[in-house]
């Protein structure tokens, strides 16, 4: 039956959480993470045998907790249930999966619950410890802290094509370097747009509508064109690196796209090597006799060519073996806590060897971290990408992010081979 545990009286909790539900059939392990909770300042405590009590509790409370604290193995309702459970009913708190499995089945309970739509906030083995707890819970956000959920508003084609026709959309750039030097190699163009009335649109909301309503060859080639403008003026100013622009599978139909590209890059007097194509990796296979040839004229005159999200489709080896690819780019999903996930690390490892083997540039995105960072490193890697790194800018700020990125290359770098570990920071 589901229980109150009393409050206990301590310091603020970590990551502000006041209240928990502690959902675990053994008495002895749920009375262990209710101690712990309470240990780190959490001050209402609810438990819950299983799934079904621990909904029928939710049902009731006035005071709904901040945190649910969830087994897997349970009897009546398993913790995969009872997360699906949650989806249904549209209850969204911050879940933490506390349990004696492989990690692997964790981390994909995890994942389950984040495609779901639900705060899933880490997946942890027991026995749990305070301080593991501690380090997990800091730096998370609350159910009581998030800000109340608000609709996009939506946007119209003719929205999208007035903003086009002014000039309000916008591109920014996203660095790529070099995971053995830490040095720039190239930047990613990235399109942005601020609605007038509605503020910043999601690129995930613009860009398939310009798919469907005919406006992503106007929007590819505003896009394309201020992206070799800007790559024209860093290399006036001694900045010559290279530039990513990602090319939409509908495209790849436009007989002149090879013509067009090349003209374009001759205009702002940049190399062909200079400029890759991004192509997303699952938008290939409706089109693939056409994009063959579109991509295999664009690769015979020098261009870069770069599978993006690569290992989020099915096609992923049929493609490598058709297309002249120069460049493969891991997906983040690969990449992103990989440190601490040993199936992640066996599938970047095979994709990395994969690389090498094929001669291809290896792009990791979705660096956050300086452990996934160091992990890359150790599996030879050749580019990084993410949030570590840089985060999307304006073209005039890059200039100050190099001065600043340059303080960071030691610590990027590491310790060299037959170096101690802090002698790289005197470099």
């Amino acid at each position: 039956m589901a229980t109150l545990s009393p409050q206990h009286e301590t310091g603020p909790a970590p990551g502000g959480y006041r209240s928990a539900l502690v959902v675990d059939d053994s008495p002895v392990q749920r009375s262990h993470a209710v101690g712990l909770c309470r240990d780190l300042g959490i001050e209402l405590i609810y438990e819950a045998c299983n799934g079904l009590e621990a909904l029928e509790l939710l049902a009731l409370l006035v005071l709904p907790p901040s945190l649910l604290l969830v087994d897997l193995e349970m009897p009546g309702m398993d913790g995969i249930e009872f997360i699906e459970q949650l989806h249904r009913r549209s209850v969204s708190f911050p879940v933490l999966i506390v349990s004696s499995r492989e990690q692997v089945l964790l981390d994909s309970v995890r994942r389950l619950g984040l495609e779901l739509g639900l705060p899933m906030v880490a997946s942890l083995r027991k026995p749990l410890s305070v301080d593991r707890l501690r380090e997990t819970l800091e730096g998370t956000l609350p159910a009581h802290s998030l800000p109340p959920a608000r609709l996009q508003p939506s946007v119209t084609a003719s929205d999208l094509d007035a903003a086009l026709r002014s000039g309000v959309l916008q591109v920014h750039y996203q660095p790529k370097v070099d995971i053995r030097s830490g040095l720039l190699r190239g930047v990613e163009a990235l399109a942005r747009w601020t609605h007038p009335a509605l503020g910043p649109i999601p690129p995930d909301q613009f860009i398939p509508l310009a798919e469907r309503e005919g406006l992503i060859a106007p929007l590819t080639i505003t896009v394309t064109e201020q992206a070799l403008a800007q790559a024209a003026a860093w290399r006036a100013h001694g900045l010559n690196i290279s530039m990513a622009v990602n090319l939409s599978p509908h495209l790849l139909e436009c007989p002149d796209l090879v013509e067009q590209i090349t003209d374009r890059v001759a205009i702002h007097g940049l190399e062909h090597h200079q400029v890759v194509m991004e192509i997303t990796e699952g938008s290939l296979s409706a089109r693939l006799g056409t994009a063959l040839t579109r991509l295999t004229r664009l690769r015979l005159r020098g261009f870069g060519l770069s599978i993006d999200d690569y290992g989020t489709g099915f096609s992923s080896m049929q493609q490598l073996a058709r297309i002249p690819f120069t460049e493969l780019k891991i997906d983040r999903s690969f990449v992103c806590g990989a440190q601490q996930q040993p199936h992640l690390q066996v599938i970047l490892r095979s994709a990395l060897e994969m690389c090498q083997e094929l001669g291809l540039t290896s792009v990791a995105e979705g660096i956050e971290t300086l452990e996934d960072w160091r992990l890359l490193q150790s599996l030879g890697c050749d580019v990084g990408q993410g949030w570590l790194i840089g985060r999307p800018m304006p073209g005039d700020a890059l200039y100050a992010w190099v001065r600043q990125h340059r303080e960071r290359l030691p610590e990027l770098r590491g310790p060299q081979p037959g170096e101690a570990p802090d002698a790289a920071a005197s470099h």
